[in-house]
This record gives structure tokens, C-alpha cells and sequence, in this order.
């Protein structure tokens, strides 16, 4: 069987995306997909029935450690891949395939790394706009026309972990949990106001659901917005959940399995509710929903579309952030409705 090692991107929503490449691979060829990767992308890994094995990249982002990756890729070296397909468009995550000695090493062209790739791709970003498009892409033949449709994304949540998970929070069985995912990593220009969320999940538990706020320690600031804002009603306060910082990657992909939807930002979370199937509403500022849109099928997209988005900044530029603050919280009820919630 012919071994394919795939460096891997450094965000969890391309990472979710990268799924589409491995199940088109795995469909034309007969093949064996490693996947090399930063150390905390390993649970979504796990959840791939795609992937045959993680291979961690022993260092953080941006960081070049040369001596690290080339004693890695003398290890890689005796796995006798076929091919590597590398992802990111950085000069140093090709180094570890180069030192490895993997004979087709396949990618983009990019940041000055014309020796250690010897099957150079030219993106064509108007022809492929969309992120997952450009990862399909590098796993065809060159000139092949991309599968339409193309593989959707989908992770298999671990249903022993669920348990656990129920277990250890005291979740109210009789109540429809709605997931909450205010944070994004890449900046606040990405991140709908926590007050608009808080009032989403007062009406929210009015109508007798129970709300998972999912997040990072990052979005604690947010998280914690959302849940103090509750009333003092016992129906409010006991039914909103900050989970943020307390649950490991792995378990926000589990509890989201569980959910009967989820309001979002645009982040890596939302990609791993849309791999999970889950009802979604995914709420875009700065960014662009053509661009890299949840791969689902029962996705509401809020975004008012204005006259200066998408500007993609981490901060708005012009100080007001609009294009989130006026998505008022009666809007998103109304999409999770559609939704059929």
C-alpha cells in the first residue's frame, strides 16, 4: 500500500478542511495517509477514520528548530513514504519531507522553497476559491477537475468520552443542549459581542434548552459575559454552562456531537460542528463565508455584507465592528428556527 505523509496546517479549522484532501485520496488511490502535525491537532486527527497515524511536529508555530526537523525527517525517512503532501506554504514545513528523502513532495509554490519541493503546484485562486478546494487540489492530478461535489468533512466523535463528559459537568439530560462558540482566535474583528450571545441564551433557555459555552481559556473573558449575564432565576443560572477552559479539544469535538445546535463564530470550532453534522449558525464580520465557509448542509450564514466587508483585519479598521454589533440576537434566534430547532 503506498504511504502518503501530509503536513498538516497549523489552525484547527483548516485542519477540519484537510479531511476532504485525505477522503479524496483515499478514494483514488489505494492508499495510507500519516498526517504530520502540531501536537494539538491530534485529537481531531483521531477523529478521522482517513488518518492512519499522527505524527507530532515537535515545535511551535513559527518556530524553525532546523536541528529538530531534520533529525524528525531522518526518522520520517524510515517509513518509506511514497509522497508528501505538505499544506502550509512555508519554507520550513517542507524541510522535514526534504530531509526525510521522500521522492514526490507535492505542494504550492511558496515562501522561497524551490529545492525542497520537486512537484510544484501554481494555485490559481480564482479558479480555487475556497480553502478546501486548494487542499483537494494538491491530491489530484495536475489538471484533473476537482469531484463535484467534493467530500464534505465529517469527524466520528467518541461516544465513551460523551459519557464521561455527561457525567462529569451533571448535565440536565431533559434539557437540548445549544452549543455556544464566542471566541476566534484569529482576532475580535471575528467575534460577535458576548451580550448578544448572553441574550440569545436567556431566550434560548426560556424555550427550555440548556446552553455549552465552548471555548479555549482564551475565551473565558467572553464566556464568562455570557453566563454572569443570566438572571437570577435557578432556570437561567443553572442551565448555562461555561465550559471554556475546562474541556480539551478532544472533548469540545464530543460534547459538540452532542448538541442539538450551535451558534458560532467564525473559528476552528466551526468547522469541527459542521464535520459533526451539527445545525449550525455561523455568524461572519472581517471574514468572508466564500472564502472558507462551514462544509455542511444545515448552516444559516449571518453576515450583512457590508460595504467594507470582508476586510480579514484582526481589529475593524474603521472602530465600530458593524458588521457584527448590528447582527442583533433576534436574527440568530430566527435562523436556528429555520434550522428546525
Amino acid at each position: 500500500m503506498r504511504k502518503i505523509l501530509v503536513v498538516g496546517p497549523s489552525w484547527v479549522g483548516d485542519m477540519v478542511m484537510a479531511q476532504s484532501l485525505f477522503k479524496v485520496l483515499r478514494a483514488t488511490d489505494d492508499c495510507l495517509i500519516d498526517v504530520l502535525a502540531p501536537a494539538w491537532s491530534l485529537p481531531v486527527l483521531a477523529r478521522m477514520p482517513e488518518v492512519n497515524r499522527g505524527w507530532t511536529m515537535p515545535l511551535g508555530h513559527g518556530e524553525l528548530g532546523f536541528g529538530k526537523r531534520w533529525a524528525l525527517g531522518r526518522e520520517l525517512g524510515r517509513e518509506a513514504y511514497a509522497q508528501a503532501i505538505i499544506l502550509p506554504g512555508s519554507l520550513k514545513s517542507a524541510l522535514v519531507p526534504f530531509f526525510a528523502r521522500i521522492p514526490q513532495r507535492t505542494a504550492y509554490r511558496g515562501e522561497m522553497r524551490y529545492l525542497l519541493v520537486n512537484d510544484m503546484h501554481r494555485l490559481d485562486r480564482a479558479a480555487l476559491p475556497m480553502t478546501v478546494q486548494r487542499f483537494i487540489a494538491l491530491g489530484l492530478p495536475r489538471g484533473a477537475l476537482q469531484p463535484s461535489p467534493f467530500p464534505l468533512p465529517r469527524l466520528v466523535a467518541d461516544a465513551e468520552n460523551q459519557r464521561a463528559l455527561s457525567a462529569r459537568f451533571g448535565f440536565d439530560v431533559a434539557r437540548p443542549p445549544i452549543a455556544f462558540m464566542p471566541g476566534a482566535e484569529y482576532g475580535p474583528a471575528k467575534q460577535w459581542p458576548p451580550a448578544h450571545y448572553a441574550t440569545l441564551a436567556r431566550a434560548l433557555v426560556d424555550r427550555g434548552f440548556q446552553i455549552w459555552v465552548l471555548g479555549s481559556d482564551k475565551d473565558s473573558a467572553a464566556a464568562r459575559v455570557i453566563a454572569e449575564a443570566q438572571s437570577t432565576d435557578s432556570a437561567q443560572s443553572t442551565n448555562v454552562f461555561d465550559l471554556s477552559g475546562r474541556t480539551t479539544l478532544g472533548d469540545a469535538i464530543d460534547l459538540l456531537a452532542m448538541a442539538r445546535a450551535a451558534v458560532t463564530n467564525d473559528s476552528g470550532l466551526m468547522h469541527v460542528a459542521a464535520a459533526l453534522e451539527v445545525p449550525l449558525v455561523a455568524i461572519f464580520g472581517s471574514s468572508s463565508p466564500e472564502h472558507t465557509p462551514p462544509l455542511a448542509t444545515r448552516v444559516a450564514i449571518e453576515s450583512l455584507r457590508l460595504a467594507c466587508a470582508p476586510c480579514f483585519k484582526r481589529h475593524c479598521p474603521l472602530g465600530h465592528t458593524r458588521c457584527l454589533t448590528d447582527i442583533d440576537p433576534e436574527r440568530v434566534l430566527a435562523a436556528l428556527d429555520g434550522l428546525g430547532l
